[in-house]
């Protein structure tokens, strides 16, 4: 089943058009990366998701449900985590998750079994000290617990790693991994790196449009070429390889043969041998979402 479908959403501030006929869908139980640049609409897609904001054009489901700006009802499948959370200072995890559980109608017991479930989830379990006092990254993982109260079939969290250190990052993509077992994730980002870690689908928005969208296998192999990196053990070998394949690049002490094909990488192989070439790597390199996205925002 298909969790979200959005088709044809248009939107505009003005005269600046920042979603043109966008259309995207998000499988049950799949972790769906929403990538662009800053200012490229995906915070705007979102709040139109929510019925926070009313599109100008195009369709929007959750869960079979029609979308409608200011209605709520669909909302009621949702669990929504904003780029900065805000919370109430004064009270523990546990005092805030109890009061998100009274506000979407929960009775109390569900409330204290989901929240010890979810507090154990994010590594809160334990933590008695109040919310003022949380680092960034401990303010995030609360914010996913309270997002994931209400069992929500779709968790929608707006750039949640951004301004986060390296192993706060790696908490927040662990714990929305985990997350996928229990509902549909659509995160929007533009670190490419945390979307090839934990990402089944992703979708590209730029210039307003998706301009790419399938699975992670899907997206990579529509560069059908890799590159070919090679490592000589004697650095002299280096301006033979270079003058043998004058299209490669020496970078670092290496050959470097970008969107090198089959043959290319062959050639590359036979040349080693027939030149007894010593090598201490010789690496074929996938392309990456990284070089994708470059290409996709033309640079």
């Amino acid at each position: 089943m298909d969790i979200l479908k959005l088709r044809n959403v248009a939107k505009r501030f003005g005269s600046k058009e920042v979603l043109r006929s966008v259309s995207l869908t998000v499988p049950e139980h799949c972790v769906f990366g929403f990538v662009g640049r800053n200012g490229a609409g995906k915070t705007t897609a979102m709040k139109c998701v929510l019925g926070l904001l009313r599109p100008d054009g195009g369709e929007m489901e959750v869960c079979g449900e029609r979308v409608t700006y200011g209605g709520t009802r669909t909302n009621r499948f949702v669990g929504y985590l904003p780029d900065v959370p805000e919370f109430y200072g004064y009270m523990t995890a546990q005092e805030y998750m109890t009061l998100c559980g009274r506000v979407t109608g929960m009775k109390s017991a569900a409330i204290r079994e989901r929240t010890a479930e979810l507090l154990e989830l994010v590594g809160l379990k334990d933590e008695r000290h109040r919310i003022g006092g949380y680092s960034r990254g401990m303010k995030q993982r609360l914010g996913i617990a309270q997002a994931l109260i209400n069992r929500p079939r779709l968790l929608i969290c707006d750039e949640p790693t951004s301004a986060l250190d390296p192993v706060g990052r790696r908490e927040i993509l662990d714990i929305l991994a985990a997350a996928k077992q229990q509902t549909s994730v659509l995160f929007s980002t533009h670190i490419l790196t945390d979307v090839e870690r934990i990402c089944d689908h992703v979708a590209f928005l730029e210039g307003g449009k998706i301009a790419v969208e399938g699975t992670i296998d899907e997206i990579k192999g529509l560069r059908g070429d890799t590159g070919v990196e090679i490592l000589p053990e004697h650095p002299a070998d280096l301006a033979r390889l270079r003058e043998a394949f004058p299209d490669a690049v020496l970078r670092d002490g290496k050959l470097v043969a970008a969107n090198a094909s089959g043959e290319t990488a062959r050639a590359l192989l036979r040349f080693l041998v027939e030149q007894e070439i010593p090598v201490l790597r010789f690496e074929r390199q996938e392309p990456t979402l990284e070089d994708l996205f470059m290409e996709v925002v033309g640079q």
